[in-house]
């Protein structure tokens, strides 16, 4: 009786110990770590990657790193512990964030960096992304598409100077707006150091970072607000009228927008936008908000979740180009946008399926 209750406990005791090392090599396959969950882009693409990855089959866990590099740090390691195989990492700081792809590597885990590279390392396997130049340069020929005549008020804004986003963004608006900067068409009236430029069609990465370094909004909406404050303080009634704003994403143009139009003096508004955001939608519709750049989440998603799949095939996902990192050319395949005006918000947003009709008010 003793060696069968011996026996037997051996047995459960190898049972759990296999049970567990099931339950840990499917506890996750796809780990995946988001920068925050405080603003709403993230949240779509949450919900698009708890769908999609449910549809492919993988188990996963998303984490949030809340604007905090180390929190990053630890929410990787965990999902290392936990048996990934594959991270999919949006970097809250894409330097800071190549300690995490390194302690991947070591692991033997593949790294995709999501939407934001991940810089300073050799360890990013494979960058998923929209084409973030082209998204610059669809804001710069919507402002020029709309400026008439000589001297129109230009006010430039950026993202975060610690994320690679933001000035694959600039780069791609200057380019576009520079030409029609240099020969007047624009005056910038809020940033001396892109004045000082204005005669410099390409800029280096420093040059950009001046210039950034004048406008940032950080991704944030109260810095984007005060930016704004300050600038329309600072600036003469002739700097008003109508005005020509280049803003980098959805949350900080709605505030941007929302203080110039409570300055009297400021009598027409082109403001630029990007992750339609429901919010910045509906702010189209209703003529707060000129325009915005569809970046379909659904898209990004599936197009990670291919190259996860690839990586845990122990195949190669496709590519079609490679995007510096400052260590290596990180291979990519970059996802199109879409522009998305008062003129097509319908069609874009609605009748593609990405948000449903009852969402808004006044959609015609």
């Amino acid at each position: 009786m003793r060696n069968a209750r011996i026996l037997l406990s051996a047995l459960l005791s190898t049972a759990a110990s296999l049970a567990a090392s099931v339950a840990m090599a499917a506890g996750v396959q796809v780990g995946i770590v988001l920068p925050t969950k405080d603003e709403p882009r993230w949240i779509q693409d949450q919900v698009r990657f708890e769908a999609a990855l449910k549809t492919a089959g993988y188990t996963s866990e998303i984490l949030f790193s809340q604007g905090d590099s180390a929190k990053e740090r630890s929410n990787v390691e965990a999902l290392i512990t936990k048996g990934a195989k594959v991270l999919i990492i949006c970097p809250q700081d894409g330097a800071a964030a190549a300690a995490s792809a390194n302690e991947a590597r070591k692991n033997g885990v593949k790294v995709i960096s999501y939407d934001r590279l991940i810089r300073n390392s050799a360890a990013v396997d494979y960058y998923v992304t929209f084409d973030s130049v082209q998204v610059g340069a669809a804001w710069g020929h919507y402002l020029a598409g709309k400026a008439k005549g000589k001297g129109n008020n230009l006010y430039l804004y950026a993202g975060a100077a610690s994320d690679n986003n933001a000035f694959l963004f600039f780069e791609g608006a200057w380019g576009v707006l520079q030409p029609r900067i240099a020969d007047g068409t624009f005056i910038v009236r809020n940033s001396s150091e892109a004045t000082a430029l204005q005669g410099k069609a390409k800029l280096t990465r420093d040059e950009m970072a001046r210039i950034i370094g004048q406008v940032t909004t950080n991704w944030n909406f109260n810095d984007a607000k005060g930016k704004a404050e300050a600038n329309l303080t600072s600036a003469t009634k002739a700097m008003k009228g109508t005005v020509f704003i280049c803003a980098p994403n959805d949350g900080t143009a709605r505030a941007i927008a929302d203080v110039f139009a409570v300055d009297k003096e400021v009598k027409t508004c082109f403001i630029t936008g990007q992750d339609a955001e429901k919010a910045s939608v509906q702010y189209i519709i209703d003529g707060r908000q000129s325009m915005t750049v569809l970046k379909d989440v659904r898209t990004l998603v599936n197009d990670a979740i291919t190259a996860a799949s690839a990586f845990m095939k122990g195949a190669v996902p496709a590519r079609t180009t490679t995007y510096p990192n400052g260590k290596v050319e990180v291979p990519a395949r970059p996802t199109a946008i879409v522009t998305v005006t008062r003129d097509n918000v319908k069609a874009a947003i609605v009748t593609s399926g990405y948000y449903p009709a009852g969402d808004f008010k006044n959609l015609k």
